[in-house]
Order: structure tokens, then C-alpha cells, then sequence
């Protein structure tokens, strides 16, 4: 296996092996990572796709993976359930089986396709509605203040981050109209995590933000940044990963020709108006202006969840980030 860590069907009999010994758990990573491996090469999705003499190993590797996952993740509901009761996180529990696929998704609108978690019984549509926040005044109004300690800290290429965390990625995502394309990040938050010093030298942005529901969840979201688009960069069609969490828009410096595309539908950000949007509809974004483009993004909770479904999902997120991250680091 350290010779051949892609020699899935290999991996698929230790995993077989580790479940009759008893090694229940390291078993289940093994299953999940030589469906992972082998689906990656478009094997194993189906029966079509899967050798019949294999078939019986890779759907008890199935069925062994999702048991023991939905448990676990049941395991730790159980807090909540004891507190709020069943009722309250009933389409969490159906978010999870969709994950897991013991339950089809079924989306109001073909447009939405969430890469990664869905939760269904939420408003789909590719713009939020203002009237769903009414903090959106109160923030606008901080724009004349967050774009001075924007100017504060846009010269400084040092505190700019590289948003794709490759050059392969961005060769894939962006594209440019005459020259080079480039989006840079000075970050309040990223993959969940503060960047303090940044944090201090904006602190009126940073008090601003603190006010927002914001999607924190460990290790994960928010992604909170001054968004930089230089001149001619395009940022080609994408998905996000959940409809539980969703994206706004504070435009700083927007020159002509800039604009955002959600759903097929367009729209030009103007200068200290928000916008907020669901990017699990289908969304790409272009600079096609001489000048710099930044907006300020901050990935928010939708407004249709309540309390307990937030925390709930906040755990549900970061569990199944930890067991991604111990299949990934398998050997």
C-alpha cells in the first residue's frame, strides 16, 4: 500500500480484511478511501462501472462506510436532540442522509446543485432578497469607513494572499482579457480561521463584520476578504458547496464593466450596495475594466435556519471535514 497508495482494489480487500478482525473504524477509513480513489477514475460509481466479481466487496464497503458514518454523526446530534428534541432538527437529519445517500436530493430549482452538503426545505433562488436582513442598512452605511482602511492596506502586496491555493487551480478557474488574470485576498477570516493582524489594522471593517451572522464553523468557513480583481481577470463558472451557507458582496471600488452572474442572472455591483447570493447555483464574476476591482465578501448562515439547525450543522460540517481529513491522510 506505501508502494501503490492508488491501488485501490487492494485497499478495498484490507479494508474487507480490518472489518473481520474487528478493527471496525479503520476499516471504514480504508473503505472510504478506496471508493474515493476509485471513483476518481469514474470506477466503482455504479454496477455498470464495477467488475461483477468485486461488486459484493465494494457494496458491503458501502454499506459499511455509510452505517457506521451516519451513527457517528448521529452520536453527536445527541446533545441537541436531548435538548431541543427531534422536531427541531428534522431536516438536518435529512441534510445527512442526503450526504449519505440514503435519501435523493430533490432540488426546487434545477439551477441549485450544492457540490458538497444540501439541506433541503430552504428558499432556493440565485439572489437573497434585502428584506432578509435587516442588517444590510446598518452595514452599507459602514462603507465610507471600510473603504478608507481599504485604502489603507490595498498597497501592501505583503497581507495579499493568492486565493486558489495553486497555480494549477488558477490556471483552471480564471481567465484573462489582455493580460495576466490575478485575484488576491486580504483576509479577515479564511477557512474559518482569524487573521488577527489584518483583523487590527481594519478594525472599524472588523466591527462591522462582527455584527453579521457570519458561517463559522471549525476549521471551515467564514471566508471573509477584500476581494481583488486586477484588470481583465474573469473568474469563470463555479459551484460552492452548500446551500446552508451563503454569499455576500460589499462593493468598494467598482469600475466600469464589472459584474456578477448567478443563475444566468447578471448583476453590476454598484459602490456600498450589498448583495447576497446562493452560489450553489452556477456563478462566475469578471473585471473587464483598465482599473482594480475589490469587493468585500463574507459568507453568512442562511437566514432560514434557526439556532439549533446552526449548531447542529456547524458540528455536522467540521465532523465530516475531520473524517475527510484522516481518509486523506491515509496511507
Amino acid at each position: 500500500m506505501r508502494l501503490r497508495p492508488d491501488f485501490f482494489v487492494a485497499r478495498l480487500y484490507w479494508a474487507e480484511a480490518l472489518d473481520r478482525a474487528g478493527a471496525i473504524e479503520a476499516s471504514v477509513v480504508q473503505s472510504v478511501r478506496a471508493l474515493k480513489d476509485a471513483q476518481s477514475t469514474g470506477r466503482w460509481l455504479n454496477a455498470d462501472s464495477t467488475p461483477p466479481a468485486l461488486r459484493p466487496l465494494v457494496e458491503r464497503a458501502i454499506a459499511r462506510a455509510t452505517a457506521h458514518r451516519s451513527a457517528a454523526f448521529a452520536r453527536s446530534f445527541e446533545p441537541l436532540v436531548k435538548k431541543y428534541g427531534t422536531e427541531s432538527l428534522v431536516r438536518v437529519a435529512r441534510t445527512l442522509r442526503i450526504y449519505l445517500r440514503q435519501e435523493q436530493a430533490v432540488y426546487p430549482d434545477p439551477r441549485q446543485r450544492p457540490s458538497f452538503l444540501y439541506m433541503p426545505g430552504l428558499p432556493a433562488s440565485p439572489y437573497l432578497p434585502r428584506a432578509r436582513f435587516p442588517w444590510i442598512d446598518e452595514f452599507e452605511a459602514q462603507t465610507p469607513a471600510i473603504r478608507a482602511e481599504l485604502d489603507g492596506v490595498l498597497p501592501n502586496s505583503s497581507a495579499a494572499e493568492r486565493v486558489f491555493s495553486s497555480t494549477e487551480l488558477e490556471r483552471e478557474n480564471l481567465r484573462g482579457d489582455g493580460a495576466e488574470p490575478n485575484w488576491t485576498g486580504y483576509y479577515f477570516f479564511r477557512h474559518g480561521v482569524r487573521r488577527d493582524a489584518n483583523c487590527d489594522r481594519c478594525p472599524g471593517t472588523t466591527r462591522a463584520l462582527a455584527r453579521l451572522p457570519l458561517a463559522h464553523v471549525r476549521e471551515h468557513g467564514p471566508e471573509v476578504l477584500f476581494s481583488v480583481f486586477t484588470p481583465g481577470t474573469h473568474l469563470l463558472p463555479h459551484r460552492g458547496v452548500t446551500n446552508v451557507r451563503i454569499v455576500g458582496h460589499l462593493p468598494l471600488i467598482v469600475p466600469e464593466q464589472c459584474a456578477l452572474r448567478v443563475g444566468g442572472e447578471v448583476h453590476e455591483w454598484m459602490e456600498g450596495r450589498a448583495v447576497v447570493f446562493d452560489d450553489t447555483y452556477e456563478h462566475e464574476a469578471w473585471n473587464r475594466s483598465a482599473t482594480t476591482r475589490v469587493v468585500l465578501i463574507f459568507d453568512l448562515w442562511h437566514p432560514d435556519l434557526s439556532p439549533v439547525e446552526i449548531a447542529a450543522l456547524s458540528d455536522l460540517i467540521a465532523d465530516i471535514g475531520d473524517f475527510r481529513e484522516t481518509v486523506d491522510r491515509t496511507a
